[in-house]
């Protein structure tokens, strides 16, 4: 198809097979056979990309005419699909410029336009439209390239740093040297388009449709005059330059509430002066060696493709996000937790139902208002009333107790809960203070020194009788005196 396509643009038309095989011999170098040209050719047309004609035209023996020659040429469908891929490389590969000069000749040629007769020349004046038309298409779609691949620089996308940081200069030189053209350029190709009249304008756009029309091929329509095909050709022409007109009209001078695509285009340029020096700032920081979050993505990324096995992959995830098992999401209040390992694959463990408000507030109880603090007035009433009669339940015990005289403990009668739980404690601190001194007595004294107790054994057994039931053990004779009582602590 490059061949055919190479030739087309020498305004060859049809080639034989031999002349398709020489060419492929020029380009490649390696001779190929004719009967693969010739299957190849036949495949083409085939698939509907050449047309196949006779060849008759080198016939000179019978044998010639009953052999199958042809002439190949593009379809129209293999063309269409030719110039679709070249369109689709071109627009692929485009860089993109802003063109500064393309202004100053939409400017030339619109004042050229301006400045036409009151009856111009219809050469002259399409010819003026269509270059003007023409460089506006070029300067936008140059100048749309070029704003997305300096996005793309912006962004750091495929971009040579170094190369970047070498042409920053001059990159950002052009901007300016650009936007200072645009404004200028603008304000003057502005200025001429207001100051064409509208039914100048018009005048202008259908003498140029008429022109055009004129070279309409007949539709092969026999019902229809070709004053009327010649009519509805003109008015679709002037359609096609009416909406052309109209987006220079938009992108030199808008509309209320619809700003100009060059006013865009100047502010977009502007702006990417700026982005430019961030980014610029960006790159210093990292030859600088301060943290970058991306760059250090980007290594992590390259040492997990490099880690020798899944296990080193494992080891490199858990030293650089530290994350293990999910210990610290917790079950909904009252769920019952699935009883697997926790070493068990996300995979492999069974489905835990997450309630949206976790995931939304990251907490299960809906937040509110705090609560109120409860008045607990009562129960420290309740409580104080409960410690100020045990504390005089204990000082009866006390008091019942603590005579300062010596007694047997078979001698000590009924003791209600109060005595007897006093009892207990002085008896247990008494034989843990023991064993007895030489004179067969044992003494201590209280944890808060409030009562001294003696505890001397005597013979026989004693009872004591409680609430409860009836204490038997061996008898003492147990003193407790009361220090805090004068009366008691100077008795001998």
């Amino acid at each position: 198809m490059g061949v055919f396509v190479e030739n087309k643009r020498r305004f060859v038309m049809h080639l034989r097979p031999e002349d398709v095989a020489e060419a492929l011999r020029r380009d490649s170098g390696a001779p190929l056979a004719q009967e693969t040209v010739d299957k190849a050719l036949a495949s083409l047309t085939e698939w509907g990309n050449l047309r196949a004609d006779p060849d008759t035209s080198r016939v000179t023996t019978v044998e010639d005419f009953y052999r199958a020659r042809h002439l190949y040429q593009l379809s129209r469908e293999g063309e269409a699909a030719e110039r679709a891929l070249e369109v689709y490389e071109e627009e692929v590969g485009r860089r993109g410029e802003l063109q500064a000069v393309a202004l100053e000749d939409i400017r030339v040629r619109l004042r050229a336009l301006r400045d036409l007769p009151v009856n111009p020349d219809p050469a002259v004046a399409h010819s003026l439209l269509l270059e003007l038309t023409s460089r506006l298409d070029s300067l936008a779609a140059n100048a749309r390239a070029f704003m997305s691949g300096l996005q793309r620089t912006i962004d750091l996308q495929d971009v040579d740093e170094e190369a970047f940081l070498v042409y920053k200069d001059r990159l950002i030189a052009y901007l300016e040297r650009f936007v200072s053209e645009l404004v200028v350029k603008h304000h003057d190709i502005a200025a001429t388009l207001r100051a064409l009249q509208p039914e100048r304008v018009a005048e202008l756009l259908a003498l140029a449709a008429r022109r055009e029309a004129a070279d309409t091929a007949p539709d092969g329509r026999a019902d229809r005059p070709a004053e009327a095909a010649l009519s509805t050709a003109a008015g679709e022409k002037l359609e096609l330059w009416e909406n052309r007109w109209s987006g220079l009209w938009s992108w030199f001078v808008g509309g209320r509430g619809h700003p100009c695509q060059a006013d865009l285009l100047r502010t977009r340029a502007r702006k990417a002066i700026p982005d430019l020096l961030a980014t610029i700032s960006v790159l210093q920081e990292r030859r600088a060696g301060r943290s970058d979050r991306s760059a250090d993505f980007r290594t992590l990324a390259r040492w997990f493709a490099q880690a020798p096995t899944e296990r080193d992959a494992h080891r490199l995830w858990r030293a650089a996000f530290g994350l293990s098992t999910a210990r610290h999401l917790s079950a909904e209040p009252g769920a019952e937790p699935a009883d697997v390992p926790a070493a068990t694959s996300w995979l492999d463990a069974p489905l835990v139902e997450v309630s949206a408000r976790l995931r939304a507030s990251g907490h299960y109880a809906k937040r509110g208002a705090p609560k109120k603090v409860l008045d607990r007035a009562a129960e420290r009433e309740l409580l104080a009333r409960e410690v100020a009669a045990e504390r005089e339940q204990t000082e009866a015990a006390r008091g019942r107790l603590a005579t300062g005289r010596p007694a047997r403990l078979g001698e000590l009668g009924v003791l209600d809960r109060q005595e007897f739980a006093l009892f207990l404690r002085l008896l247990g601190d008494a034989l843990a203070a023991g064993p007895p001194d030489p004179d067969g007595l044992i003494r201590t004294r209280t944890s808060d020194g409030a009562l001294m107790v003696t505890l001397e054994p005597v013979d026989g057994l004693a009872e004591i009788m409680t609430e409860d039931g009836v204490l038997r053990g061996p008898d003492h004779e147990i003193t407790i005196v009361d220090l805090t009582v004068p009366d008691q602590v100077a008795a001998p």
